[in-house]
């Protein structure tokens, strides 16, 4: 059965034809819709889920033919083209209907691919990713077309075995499997420019917020990028499973956010320059009554940003700190020492001591705990054994908050209680 443009030799409308076919698939998709999978057998299932990507692909594959060819429905509109139809008349939003038409128009020039399409092989998602890779080998002054044949072919013939993002991975460097002699060499330069271009456009912005928090926007390499998410995402896990355990469920951004200041707090800082003395070192003044109660003050750093006389001293227990107090005339009545971080072995030590954060409702594995000294630094507390205990960043924070109060119940734990 013809279901082309001209009249076939028996005479029949064409038309009929294609609304024939389109009622017997509709037919039989209620069918197939009016039954309960509920009651199917397991292999059923299986079969008719195999069946329906290949059918999707198919279906995708005579769609993409019709708005390859329907700048007629666009023509006699008055749409820019045929996507401008589908946004009004199907509904469907803006940049799908252009991705759609353009995908229509770009499979048109690779027939391996709309084979492919056509039968069932190349979903729609693998066509759009195997014709991207083919324009860009396409636009390659290195590439000639007999390779891009070649990749054309590898390309279509890896669909069969590839998810759409592996076939994305392959298709960067297809051209080296086309011929590598050729084309790892290119491939490598090609990299190296890709890498030193990341290298200019990397940036850092901060901004502060006027609200306690501090806005900041960054550019850095893939490599950097995959790295730094890969560690946010570990450190953040525990405490997202942690969390909904409890039945708090805090959105993961968050855990990440809390994670990335993590890694900050928590950096080894004999790793950092030296300039101007210890480059780590951060200098907080505060006066010698802020020192003793929970609501004082302090001044970070030489630019005098404001932090909590409780947040000085939860950041002693994880980073170089040298406290400045004032008298009542502002004369330095001491220049302390530097409050170290606890040294790996005694990290260690409390780890096999404690096993878990010691917060009497807190499992938090040891891995993911920080340090606390139970006598602050700033009042003497020595950055032993005994004068320290691990605290996951959550309850760490909560020790040092003065809307809080806790005792050491004899098992070693901290019991927290809510002060009104």
């Amino acid at each position: 059965m013809s279901l082309g443009r001209s009249i076939d030799h028996w005479g029949t409308n064409p038309g009929d034809a294609i609304d024939a076919a389109l009622k017997a698939i509709e037919t039989a998709l209620q069918e197939l819709l009016s039954t309960d999978p509920a009651y199917w057998r397991t292999d059923q299932k299986k079969d008719l889920l195999e069946r329906l990507e290949k059918l999707q692909a198919q279906q995708a594959a005579l769609k993409l033919r019709v708005l390859a060819t329907a700048g007629d429905i666009a023509e006699e509109t008055g749409a820019k083209d045929a996507s401008g139809w589908m946004r009004t008349e199907l509904l469907v939003d803006k940049a799908v209907a252009r991705s759609q038409v353009k995908l229509a128009t770009v499979v048109t020039k690779y027939d391996l691919v709309a084979t492919g399409l056509a039968e069932g092989i190349v979903s729609q998602d693998k066509a759009r990713v195997i014709t991207q890779a083919l324009d860009a080998i396409e636009t390659d002054p290195a590439a000639s077309g007999e390779d891009l044949v070649l990749a054309e072919k590898l390309l279509v013939d890896y669909a069969s075995q590839l998810t759409a993002n592996e076939l994305k991975i392959v298709g960067r460097r297809i051209l080296a499997e086309v011929d590598p002699d050729r084309f790892e060499q290119a491939e490598a330069k090609a990299l190296q420019r890709e890498e030193e271009h990341a290298q200019r456009r990397t940036f850092f912005q901060s901004r502060d917020n006027g609200d306690g928090t501090v806005e900041i926007h960054a550019r850095v390499s893939r490599a950097v990028g995959m790295r730094l998410r890969t560690q946010l995402d570990s450190l953040a896990q525990p405490r997202k499973l942690s969390a909904e355990d409890k039945g708090h469920k805090a959105p993961y951004d968050r855990l990440l956010g809390q994670a990335f200041a993590r890694v900050i707090e928590t950096y080894d800082v004999d790793q950092l320059p030296r300039h101007g003395g210890h480059g780590t070192t951060v200098f907080v003044t505060m006066s010698v009554d802020d020192l003793r109660k929970d609501l004082g003050t302090a001044a970070l750093g030489f630019a005098g940003e404001q932090i909590t006389a409780a947040e000085a001293r939860r950041m002693a227990c994880n980073a170089d700190l040298v406290p400045v107090v004032l008298g009542t005339d502002s004369e330095i009545l001491d220049l302390g020492r530097t409050a170290r971080l606890a040294y790996p072995i005694q990290h260690k030590a409390l780890r096999l001591r404690d096993k878990c954060c010691q917060a009497e409702d807190c499992d938090a594995p040891a891995a993911w705990t920080e340090a606390h000294h139970l006598k602050p630094w700033s009042e003497g507390g020595l950055t032993n054994l005994a004068n320290m205990v691990l605290l996951c960043s959550n309850d760490h924070r909560r020790i040092h908050d003065p809307n809080y109060g806790y005792e050491r119940l004899p098992s070693g734990r901290i019991r927290f209680t809510r002060r009104t």
